[in-house]
């Protein structure tokens, strides 16, 4: 029944986050919750925020009527194949909650970037104390490698990245819910397969799933409302909670891959962010115009376009790490099907070529390509070596008009 059961919790979620997001809206208007036209931004009237409390409630409700008080997770690890951990569902609310909270505020009044941390810590604090916490994990041809101080630091830091990637790529209509959605499906199929029909980590998945397509009735293209800081880390931190609990803590080789695959996209994304401002000594956490979204809308992706261009590439890679579950290569025993591993080894290498023609060669190639063409046009006179130059600068800084 847990199969259905996944599939009514996605159902509740996304009706409860559909209905109370227009009211959610409304307060954010009446408070003055609201989003304005920006440089950096890519809306183009004034939006309310608060978004993420219908989020919220989407999934508070659906976890009520389908998730039990405690959650038992099968541990394969080591020598210790039959043991279970117990995480407590009352702490991964709480957490949520919490989470939800200091989002909410900062979507009313901007918190320093510290105090925004210092939640997220909390409430990653929270969940780890409830037993979100990965001890072990399982390395190929290194088998079983306990983490130092029972993992639950490195959990810490999990939960707070997730929150925060979510976070860094919500901006641009619709993005960040519809990854997310597509992200929590994957691993709801990923954990029902690691852990049986009862898994309750795929129901969570599939609650969180639920309440962010709630939610993007609403903010696809053109947003009437965004989800806020409330929303990106609240289903920044489901994201991770549902990692830990229906992937890592088991002891498949490929745990380790599965979600690292299924979130590549928002993690690269701020991967390349943060990269860049170090390098320009700017702080991590600081404002830019430097993500895929803002870089495709640079070289005149639309934001259908930019949203339909990543969420395709979300799908493939969450595919890919389906398929690492479900195509026979392995027994998962150090024995490999040859056939079966060529085709597992073409998806992967495909996917592998894919993404680097979508980071490298469409950011950057093609911009160039473009971006000399329109200087040419715009002054025949100019030379080569200055429209090299000219280009070279461009992409290097990221500071040029949309082309057309």
């Amino acid at each position: 029944m847990r199969y259905w059961d996944a599939v009514l919790a996605f159902l509740v979620a996304m009706t409860v986050a559909a209905l109370l997001t227009p009211l959610a809206a409304a307060l954010a208007r009446r408070i003055g919750a609201v989003d304005l036209p920006s440089a950096r931004g890519l809306s183009q009237r004034v939006t309310p925020r608060l978004g993420g409390l219908a989020i919220l409630a989407g999934v508070l409700v659906a976890a009520a009527l389908w998730m039990p008080a405690m959650i038992v997770v099968p541990r394969g690890v080591g020598s210790r194949p039959h043991t279970y951990d117990t995480v407590h569902t009352s702490a991964l609310i709480a957490g949520a909650l919490l989470i939800a909270i200091v989002g909410a505020i900062d979507d009313v009044h901007r918190l320093p970037p510290i105090v925004k941390l210092f939640g997220q810590v909390a409430a990653a604090v929270i969940a780890v104390l409830g037993g979100a916490v990965v001890s072990d994990v399982t390395l190929p041809f290194i088998g079983s490698l306990s983490l130092p101080q029972d993992g639950a630091w490195l959990t810490v830091i999990w939960l707070v990245a997730l929150m925060n990637v979510v976070n860094f790529s919500d901006g641009i209509d619709g993005l960040a819910a519809g990854v997310c959605a597509i992200d929590g499906i994957a691993f709801a199929v990923i954990a029902f397969d690691l852990q049986g029909g009862a898994s309750v980590a795929a129901v969570l998945a599939a609650i969180t799933a639920g309440a962010a397509v709630g939610f993007l009735v609403h903010n696809f293209y053109p947003a009437r409302v965004f989800m806020g800081d409330s929303g990106s880390n609240l289903l920044g931190y489901l994201l991770g909670v549902v990692a830990v609990i229906g992937s890592l803590k088991t002891n498949v080789v490929v745990a380790l891959v599965l979600p690292l695959l299924i979130l590549a996209v928002p993690f690269l994304d701020t991967s390349f962010v943060i990269a860049k401002r170090l390098k320009y000594r700017q702080a991590p956490w600081s404002a830019d115009a430097n993500h895929f979204h803002h870089r495709m809308a640079n070289i005149g992706f639309s934001p259908r376009q930019t949203v339909a261009f990543l969420y395709g590439w979300t799908l493939m890679l969450a595919g890919v790490a389906i398929a690492l579950r479900f195509v026979p290569y392995s027994d998962h025993h150090g024995h490999y099907n040859l056939a079966w591993s060529i085709v597992m080894a073409t998806i992967l290498v495909f996917a592998l070529l894919v993404s680097i023609y979508l980071v490298y060669v469409l950011e950057i190639f093609k911009f160039r390509h473009v971006r000399a063409n329109q200087l040419r046009k715009l002054d025949p006179d100019t030379s080569e070596h200055e429209i090299e130059e000219a280009v070279r600068r461009d992409v290097e800084t990221g500071e040029f008009e949309a082309l057309r």
